[in-house]
């Protein structure tokens, strides 16, 4: 203990203050000075650690990706599909409809019986009369599992079933093929609404794409403003000083040769420039406010998931922000952790694996598409995996896999698809973030419509949910 601090608890146990653990973490935050001008009030004292608590924003960063570049061969690849499957294969066996799980390699022994079964989706096709033939996969070996469209439920979750997710499967087994009853996903379960002791806002950006020319400089600047609260109704100037943490998923810039003729659509035509200028911009966010900050598919940087945090000379600019906090995609991250309060988990993840899911899953290509990015969060979750087919993404193979969702996070926050959307499923808050670049051609040939400079801010405190509006969906 270092001797300021040793004579701060001198002073309070002078003062008849019981030093717990927590107070003891909030002397750090108010300093020596302070408490001696409060020491012959104990009551304030105690308000005053407090309040200082309360406007202290507290980042830890659970997991950030950080794995050394190294050769692959196969053994990586075998050892990552096989990290992933167990990983899910485990949650799946603690549901109780799976007890007595059989394998594929038991499955003559258990003619004529019901069954339970866990394995990965390795074909999906339709019969002639209209049923779903699933060809899966476990360790042991290869079978067909049949779903019949009188089986609604089951028949449901097959339609929107996706190759390489990992699945359960209830129904009876004539050696050969099974007849399915059910189909269980890996899921989340309904998770604790947790709320902070601390009043206090977080808000989510993502898709800054500064070095375009359909960079929106004007929202932008009104956002700057009001987040210095020096703009807006006193409503708003009052939530702008709550704010303690800005999320940012990623695309801070647009980057170079991403899309075809995209030089033609180029402000700012150096990459080491448009990381400059972004970090002008985000220099401007008062000091006390900590930004989390992820890459996305733009960022000069490999575009296999897990992307690592920004490292490197290109992103010194970056870097030297004095409240920044460089993580990787996905990363894990909790705020407001005191030695009372356990904080609230963000799951942050650009949501480069989003478009696959729009072209290939039924129920969200036919209720809302790229305009309900809360739908495909809820997919995932329910798959336990940020990119359950392997097609939906790139990937780097290891011993583990990052993108499995083995931890249930209190807050979803995603970017990519440039429209912002806000949700909740089983307790978990979902946020799709907005952008802050017009319509480019790009978009424009594949049917996207985004809504830009939207910013979705949480209470903490309450985890209420509400969006600003700094432009309008015409930019």
């Amino acid at each position: 203990m270092d001797a300021e601090k040793k004579a701060a608890v001198e002073l309070l146990i002078k003062k008849n203050i019981l030093v717990s653990p927590e107070l003891l973490s909030k002397i750090e935050k108010i300093g020596m000075k302070g408490i001696q001008e409060l020491e012959n009030n104990p009551a304030m004292l105690q308000e005053a650690l407090q309040e200082q608590a309360e406007k202290t924003p507290s980042v830890h960063i659970a997991f950030s990706y950080n794995e050394t570049p190294k050769k692959r061969d196969c053994k990586d690849f075998v050892d990552y599909f096989n990290a992933r499957y167990n990983a899910i294969e485990k949650i799946l066996a603690s549901r109780p409809e799976m007890k007595n799980t059989t394998t594929v390699g038991r499955l003559k022994l258990s003619k004529g019986r019901n069954i339970s079964l866990i394995g990965a989706i390795m074909e999906k096709q339709t019969t002639k009369k209209g049923n779903i033939l699933l060809k899966i996969e476990d360790p042991t070996g290869i079978a067909n599992v049949l779903v019949n469209k009188n089986k609604r439920t089951a028949y449901e979750t097959a339609t929107d079933s996706v190759h390489d997710e990992i699945i359960g499967i209830t129904g009876m087994s004539n050696g050969d093929i099974i007849f399915a009853n059910n189909i269980l996903l890996p899921e989340i379960p309904i998770h604790e609404l947790k709320k902070s002791p601390y009043e206090g806002h977080a808000i989510f950006l993502s898709d800054l794409h500064v070095g375009s020319k359909k960079f929106l400089s004007e929202p932008f600047t009104k956002f700057l403003k009001w987040i210095n609260g020096t703009t807006g109704s006193p409503e708003q100037r009052d939530l702008a000083k709550k704010v303690k943490y800005v999320f940012i998923a990623g695309d801070i810039v647009d980057g170079v040769g991403i899309y075809p003729n995209q030089e033609e659509e180029l402000e700012i035509t150096d990459i080491y420039e448009q990381y400059k200028r972004c970090a002008e911009l985000l220099r401007q966010i008062p000091v006390s406010k900590k930004i989390i900050i992820a890459p996305g598919n733009h960022d000069s940087m490999r575009i296999s998931e897990p992307q690592p945090s920004f490292q490197g000379d290109i992103f010194q600019p970056l870097l030297k922000l004095p409240n920044i906090y460089p993580v990787s995609n996905p990363a894990y991250i909790t705020i407001d952790k005191t030695p009372d309060f356990p904080g609230i988990d963000v799951l942050l993840y650009h949501g480069y694996s989003f478009d696959y899911y729009v072209a290939n899953v039924e129920s969200i290509r036919t209720t809302g598409g790229y305009d309900r990015g809360d739908l495909i969060m809820k997919f995932l979750l329910q798959r336990r995996h940020l990119a359950p087919a392997h097609s939906s993404t790139l990937y780097i193979p290891g011993d583990t896999d990052p993108l499995t969702i083995t931890r249930v996070p209190d807050i979803f926050a995603t970017g990519h698809i440039h429209r912002s959307a806000v949700s909740s499923y089983k307790g978990v808050t979902l946020i799709s973030s907005s952008c802050w670049q017009g319509k480019t051609s790009f978009q424009e040939r594949l049917g996207h419509k985004p809504q830009p400079a939207r910013v979705p801010t949480i209470n903490l405190k309450t985890r209420e949910a509400k969006v600003l509006k700094f432009g309008t969906d015409e930019e």
